[in-house]
């Protein structure tokens, strides 16, 4: 299974603005374009809790939508079954159910614990990166307090926009 990271951050690689968790406050509209196209596109989505919070995430019949929380308790009248479920799980023990049930492609998007979470297992295949040109000063980054070492080779760079979006796209390059 192919498990691509689909992510937004500014030039000084905030994805969020002074911590605000609501990314689309400040994404351009294209940027918001490939978001709902990518997910509307993709028949497996990982997200994390306060992604799917930032809503609105509508279920729907042709995808499954996973909110990774501590918390599944207080998701219980949100469960549509086969549509949008809540998990506790790992990263690996995610991969490992949906890789059984025969998915090839799964697209996890969120914050920065749940990218930390899905790199520092090495699960990721590619990550989809669009940089908004702005520079927050304050805010999280992609990965939390984790030593990594992954590289990177880019396949794709689309600018969207005057302003300068950029939607990047590279593999993460597997060590032996």
């Amino acid at each position: 299974m192919k498990i691509i990271l689909v992510f937004v951050a500014t030039l000084d690689g905030k994805l969020t603005k002074w911590g605000d968790p609501v990314v689309k406050k400040w994404t351009s509209r294209e940027d918001k374009d490939y978001f709902r196209k990518t997910i509307s596109n993709s028949k497996l989505v990982v997200m994390g809790s306060n992604t799917f919070n930032a809503g609105p995430v509508k279920p729907s019949d042709k995808r499954i939508i996973l909110v990774m929380t501590r918390h599944t308790s207080d998701y219980t009248e949100k469960k549509v079954p086969g549509k949008i479920e809540f998990s506790d799980d790992t990263p690996n023990q995610i991969v490992d159910r949906f890789r059984r049930e025969g998915y090839e492609i799964m697209t996890v998007v969120g914050g920065p614990k749940i990218a930390t979470a899905f790199l520092k297992e090495q699960l990721v295949d590619e990550l989809w990166l669009t940089i908004e040109p702005k520079i927050f000063g304050t805010g999280d980054l992609l990965v939390s307090q984790e030593l990594l070492d992954i590289e990177l080779k880019m396949i794709s760079c689309e600018k969207m926009n005057e302003q300068g979006t950029l939607i990047t796209k590279f593999i993460i390059v597997k060590k032996p």
